[in-house]
């Protein structure tokens, strides 16, 4: 406050010089690597995916003439996972959408589910029922709904695209969930078209009994793992303007990928790896590199570790798997990974085991140290979870997978069943 009654006078400063917030800039060198990582990131999904344009042409044309006519139909795609198979879905949905705002397609309604994300396959049915009305109810309650509302003739009803993915996990011992899916399109007036996908090539003929493949129908789509040459493509396709590789390299990494799974996923994880250990020393990515990254994963002790496990070690592991998406957490009790794990064996074709034998293979499993074993309040109750990376798991299984999309190799089925 001024003397005298005076007001003061504020006073303008040059304001204090902040110091910069902007990181260093790196080198070419340097930020053309961290684009690479960036790019070749399985997340980071192209407009166009190359080296499906057939698969591509088939699920569009036959979703576009069905929405087109208000037409009901059943498309089964299935393959081994990293084939393409929800990326292309994806993409003709997207395409489908881009017509209807363009005044070529009548509207139409999309939805999605996922196996993974429910906790029990009858819960398909409330997350069907939220995304078509908004309404929220029961299991019970919601596949009533769902009944009428595809049962029910309405002309101004629109047409209905629902996507289903991880089929596989809705199977139930009545299969009534997966009858329902494929039944409510044979209806004339419920305008649905379901595309479903799996991982099994012959899931139909191996675990759906007769009325569910009649309602299922016979228009399939399999994604065939990727060829060497396809892998390349797809590699070069994320690297398209980057030049931090040679073509030796990629080549290299595609041929090791291609004779192993034809997993797109893990070729693009291994250049990553690859483009990791080169910006590290300042380098562009080189054979030696690759050669690196591919010894790194195939060789790595919790790999090997779980690749020498028994058959029914790696089902129990792949159930454990299961149990984690089903609940959402990386932990599960015994007794829901023996209920995944009898699932497993069904889509197999064998008996499941009993308890105790599963015990011994948690047992084993903890004891290797792959499994944590937490004691619970009863042998059932005790938590299980993971001591090794998912991605490594993921990948230790996908190695014993065949061209036909089973766990596990027959060799091994029938030895273990011997034994």
């Amino acid at each position: 406050r001024a003397s005298g009654g005076k007001k003061s006078r504020r006073t303008t400063s040059t304001p204090l010089e902040l110091p910069s917030r902007s990181t260093p800039s790196r080198s070419p060198t340097t930020s053309m690597m961290q684009e690479a990582k960036m790019k070749l990131h399985a997340s980071a999904l192209p407009e166009s995916l190359p080296c499906r344009e057939e698969e591509f042409a088939n699920v569009y044309n036959f979703c576009e003439e069905r929405i087109a006519s208000n037409e009901s139909g059943c498309m089964y795609i299935s393959g081994v996972p990293g084939t393409g198979k929800t990326a292309t879905v994806h993409e003709v949905v997207a395409c489908l959408k881009r017509a209807r705002d363009d005044g070529e397609l009548p509207d139409f309604q999309y939805i999605e589910v996922n196996g993974m994300k429910v906790t029990e396959p009858q819960q398909i049915y409330p997350a069907i029922l939220t995304q078509l009305t908004g309404e929220k109810a029961t299991a019970t309650h919601a596949q009533d709904l769902l009944l009428k509302w595809f049962h029910a003739p309405n002309p101004r009803k629109q047409a209905v695209l629902l996507v289903v993915d991880e089929l596989d996990l809705l199977w139930t011992r009545k299969q009534t969930v997966m009858y329902n899916l494929f039944d409510w399109p044979g209806h004339k007036k419920s305008k649905l078209v379901v595309v479903a996908i799996a991982n099994t090539m012959d899931l139909p003929e191996r675990i759906m009994d007769k009325r569910v493949q009649s309602r299922l129908g016979l228009t399939r789509v399999p994604f065939q793992p990727y060829t060497y040459s396809q892998l390349q493509t797809i590699i070069k396709s994320r690297l398209e303007g980057i030049d931090a590789f040679d073509s030796e390299s990629i080549e290299l990494a595609a041929r090791k990928v291609a004779a192993v799974s034809g997993d797109a996923r893990r070729a693009l994880d291994i250049c990553r790896r690859a483009v990791g250990s080169a910006d590290s020393n300042g380098e562009t990515v080189t054979m030696k590199h690759i050669s690196d990254a591919v010894q790194e994963m195939f060789s790595s002790p919790a790999v090997v570790a779980m690749r020498s496990c028994s058959l029914h070690e790696r089902m129990f592991l792949r159930a454990i798997l299961s149990a984690f998406r089903r609940r959402g957490i990386e932990e599960a009790t015994f007794c829901e990974v023996c209920k995944d794990h009898a699932s497993l064996c069904h889509l197999q074709g064998f008996p499941p085991l009993a308890l105790g034998t599963l015990a011994e293979i948690c047992s084993r499993l903890g004891s290797s140290r792959i499994i944590l074993v937490e004691p619970g309040k009863s042998a059932r109750l005790q938590l299980i979870r993971l001591n090794v990376s998912q991605d490594d798991l993921n990948f230790a299984l996908q190695i014993d997978c065949n061209a036909t999309g089973d766990l596990l190799v027959a060799s091994d089925l029938e030895a273990e069943l011997e034994s």
